[in-house]
């Protein structure tokens, strides 16, 4: 899973990024393709300067200073900008474009009409999460360099905006609240204590003051002793107060009009909402229906594999007690955090000399691993990935979670590093970075069903890079395969056919050895963003495929390592484009 840390900042990066189909632009531009970059270059500027987190994370320091501006008039400013884009956008000739730069618009086009049609939904109604939103807004730290004394008051003057930020929440929970667009209830009822969080009479403790707090570089001691007094100050005279003003909203009279029912379906236009983002998340035109039957079937091949490595360890009972004894047996758990995060660090370390027996090309930006904050660490998934940042300020960061780490399996952890770290979306986004002459919105392109679906193909590299030796491996292999399987059928059975939270729980449970822990906080999240969790197996489905197609029209030409280079070289792109260049790489080489 890609994780930024602040929920805006999900959300634009989502809404604002394209892609291309082929690894390269073509050398020379026809004049119509000059004024398509042209265009490409003003979107991509307007992306950051519209919203000031996602450029923070793409290492463009020009709006540090400020957070998006969520005001009725900016929302209307900025819907309307995306509809004068996607009207300019259509104004372009298409059969003056070189091919390269067909399948460019072709693509921006597809992601701009997307981007309208949301509009219709007006998910800004719902700005806080129960995995992120204002409450969160420290965690932005996460993603910023501090190298000099810019840096340093450019976060001082964030801070100072903060309250405004908090502000604009409120007004548009109102809003939703009069519209009866709010989340479910038993999502939001992790935040209160999130909030509260924020609350500190010591303002050392906070996050916000960590950065000031720290050994600095690029500052005199005097500058950094007025740094920090001018911050604590911030934080007891702005921040602490308006977190108060959130908490007496939230609490006293946000909350108790939250919805009881968990289904998207429930809200105005719910069911219409809920066909868009299952198109939108996994760039096809596949149903709900025909969703949950290709999940169903996935779940019985899967569960028969299983039952293979059962009977190979020579467990006597069935797969229900095997699962049981997965979630339970003491030799499977690390006893504490800290060597729990030892034990991820030395797998990242396994699995790096063994990349170049599936890649020919390895992306040049590092990574490294991280806890998730503890501050959301116990309503957060096992883990996820932070991407570097696109001038190389950062490296790409993959986030582990140490909350409880007796239920945190030593039997899952290989599949979720392949998923997290390398060769999954460290590769994915770090390759993506270096796409030659490409421009930037290609570059930081997130399609869902790419970029998770080949997160969960590189969980199965391991077989090729021999990782998977021990059976038990191969359990945690097949349990993550699983997962994604079962999501199908619990994410479209709880918002398209009526299914309860505890159903799709008790589903989960009864298909898939992860723990209780992990289950209940997936399934919260399936609640909280619709559709998404679909992507994931549809992409690897696709990329699958793709693969099978390759190897039998190829035969003996087929090497495993171009055809992955092949796949990664176009960066994220909706299926229907890497299926195109696939077909087009198979073609060029028989």
């Amino acid at each position: 899973m890609i994780r930024n840390l602040i929920r805006t900042a999900v959300l634009a990066t989502a809404a604002l990024v394209a892609t291309l189909s082929g690894p390269l632009v073509q050398a020379q531009q026809s004049d119509e393709g000059k004024r398509l970059h042209a265009f490409f270059a003003e979107e991509w500027e307007r992306s950051l300067r519209e919203n000031p987190e996602s450029a923070s994370f793409e290492g463009d320091r020009r709006y540090n200073d400020r957070w998006t501006d969520n005001s009725p008039n900016a929302i209307a400013g900025r819907e309307a900008a995306d509809r004068e884009a996607l009207a300019r956008l259509k104004g372009f000739d298409r059969s003056k474009l070189a091919p390269a730069d067909q399948l460019n618009y072709d693509t921006f086009l597809w992601l701009q009409q997307k981007t309208v049609q949301r509009q219709t939904f007006r998910e800004y109604l719902q700005p806080i999460g129960h995995q992120g939103g204002v409450q969160n807004a420290d965690g932005l730290i996460e993603g910023l360099a501090f190298n000099e004394a810019r840096d340093y008051r450019d976060w001082l003057a964030r801070m100072r905006a903060l309250p405004d930020a908090i502000d604009q929440t409120i007004a548009l929970m109102r809003e939703g609240v009069k519209a009866g667009n709010v989340p479910p209830r038993v999502l939001m009822q992790w935040v209160p204590a999130q909030i509260a969080a924020q609350i500190v009479d010591d303002a050392a403790k906070r996050q916000f003051y960590r950065a000031i707090a720290k050994p600095a570089t690029g500052l005199s001691e005097t500058d950094r002793t007025v740094l920090q007094a001018e911050a604590r100050a911030v934080i007891a005279e702005r921040i602490v107060p308006a977190y108060r003003k959130l908490q007496r909203y939230f609490n006293d009279e946000y909350l108790p009009k939250t919805r009881t029912g968990i289904a998207v379906s429930d809200i105005p236009g719910g069911k219409d909402y809920y066909d868009f983002l299952a198109s939108d998340y996994t760039t096809t035109a596949l149903t709900a229906d025909e969703i949950h039957a290709i999940g169903l079937k996935e779940v019985a091949r899967i569960r028969a594999e299983m039952e293979k490595v059962r009977a190979e360890v020579g467990f006597e009972g069935g797969l229900d007690d095997f699962f049981a004894h997965l979630r339970t047996d003491p030799k499977f758990f690390h006893k504490t955090p800290e060597a729990l995060l030892e034990a991820y660090r030395a797998i990242s370390k396994r699995i790096d000399p063994e990349l170049v027996k599936v890649f020919r090309t390895i992306p040049r930006q590092p990574y490294g691993v991280r806890p998730i904050p503890d501050n959301i660490a116990a309503d957060t998934t096992t883990a996820y990935y932070q991407q570097g940042a696109s001038d190389g300020s950062r490296a790409g960061f993959y986030y582990v979670n140490l909350y409880k780490p007796e239920v945190r399996p030593i039997w899952e952890m290989m599949p979720l590093s392949l998923h997290e770290a390398v060769p999954g979306h460290h590769f994915q986004f770090a390759r993506g970075l270096e796409l030659p002459d490409a421009p930037m919105f290609r570059r930081t392109a997130y399609f869902v069903a790419y970029s998770e679906g080949w997160g969960l193909y590189a969980e199965q590299l391991g077989y090729e890079m021999g990782l998977y030796e021990d059976p038990y491996d191969r359990m945690g292999q097949l349990a993550y395969e699983m997962w994604r399987a079962v999501r199908l059928v619990v994410d479209t059975g709880m918002h398209a056919k009526g299914w309860s939270r505890e159903r799709a729980i008790a589903y989960f449970k009864d298909n898939a050895p992860k723990t209780d822990q992990d289950i209940v906080n997936e399934i919260d999240r399936y609640i909280g963003t619709p559709g998404q969790a679909l992507a994931y197996k549809i992409g690897q489905m696709k990329i699958s495929q793709l693969r099978a197609r390759a190897a039998s029209a190829l035969g003996t030409k087929f090497d495993l390592r171009d055809f992955n280079d092949a796949v990664i070289e176009t960066g994220s792109v909706p299926l229907e484009t890497l299926e195109r260049h696939i077909d087009a790489w198979i073609a060029a080489r028989r």
